[in-house]
């Protein structure tokens, strides 16, 4: 799961303009040093902090407007939206336009800031009491949050948020593994455009058209990805098996978590010491389930680049239905 969110946490932060990769985030988190921006980084790891905050919250807490200004504060805390009061819902009014755009030609206006509790009171309302199914409820929530944009900025990495937060609370996903960031990523402009549609003319079937194509497209592209990634990892320890020692095995299932790491870390993580950790690692490397990826002479990095390329290719949109 934990590369699956980290996914997530790239692609819906880039809708927001940040360049950091996938490959970038993990490799950073493995402890290399990597030419991306410190504050991009920030700036996606918030959101990973912000979703397991959520899920861990989801215990005590069900989806609810409290829940939504604590995963705000999470994903600001740091940032360079630090100034957008992290947690806090806006006192001023706000509008969506191009870059540049004033009041008067905004293509969207949300509601004044006085407005902002008592939509988001009814949206919560909505979600708990709706009795459609799941996903058109999600669907219409998402528009709804959209539409009243509480917050200052992170607006879209919220809502985005809540739709797979829905999904775990009514126990349809056991765990965060389907996103739609990278649909709505991919179909930035079906998807705005299937937003101002419900606003301007009350188009809500060619939203819920385009949601739930999204569902059905990410659905078969996370389990494709998964399975992939499963097949890869058991061919590795069939390579893997037989040997005097498991430690090559149980350093297989560090990769299953960040296809990056180090010496150093791993014999952290499986408390070794730093020379059987080298040793294992030299065993992946000679059977070419990892390379190093850096000149350095000490606690050089080391990546397995076949589960990268696996967690990095683009998402398959297309039906598989239509191939």
């Amino acid at each position: 799961m934990r590369p699956f969110v980290r996914r997530e946490a790239v692609l819906s932060s880039k809708i927001e303009g940040t360049q950091a990769t996938l490959g970038e985030l993990l490799a950073a988190e493995a402890g290399a040093v990597v030419e991306c921006s410190p504050d991009d980084l920030r700036e996606v790891g918030n959101y990973v902090v912000a979703l397991e905050h959520g899920i861990r919250r989801l215990r005590k807490l069900p989806l609810s407007v409290r829940l939504i200004r604590e995963l705000h504060e999470k994903l600001m805390e740091g940032a360079r939206g630090k100034h957008a009061a992290p947690g806090l819902f806006r006192k001023t009014q706000n509008w969506i336009g191009k870059p540049g755009s004033t009041l008067a030609t905004a293509t969207f206006i949300p509601p004044p800031p006085g407005e902002v509790e008592p939509r988001l009171a009814a949206w919560e309302k909505f979600v708990h009491e709706s009795d459609l199914p799941p996903l058109v409820t999600i669907a219409l929530a998402h528009y709804q949050f959209e539409a009243i944009h509480p917050f200052l900025d992170g607006n879209g990495r919220v809502g985005r948020l809540l739709i797979t937060l829905f999904l775990i609370e009514r126990k349809i996903l056991p765990a965060p593994l389907l996103y739609l960031s990278a649909f709505f990523e991919a179909s930035r402009r079906d998807y705005y455009g299937g937003l101002r549609g419900v606003s301007d003319r009350g188009a809500w079937e060619d939203w819920l058209e385009c949601f739930l194509q999204g569902i059905a497209r990410m659905s078969e592209d996370a389990l494709n990805r998964a399975t992939r990634i499963n097949n890869l990892l058991a061919e590795w320890r069939g390579k893997l098996a037989g040997q005097s020692t498991n430690t090559p095995l149980r350093v297989v299932d560090l990769l299953a978590a960040n296809p990056f790491l180090t010496i150093t870390g791993a014999a952290g993580q499986l408390k070794l010491a730093f020379t059987t950790a080298q040793r294992a690692i030299e065993r992946l490397e000679h059977n070419g389930i990892v390379q190093t990826v850096s000149d350095a002479k000490r606690d050089r990095v080391y990546c397995a680049r076949a589960l990268l390329q696996i967690l990095e290719e683009p998402a398959h949109l297309i039906p598989s239905s239509a191939e």
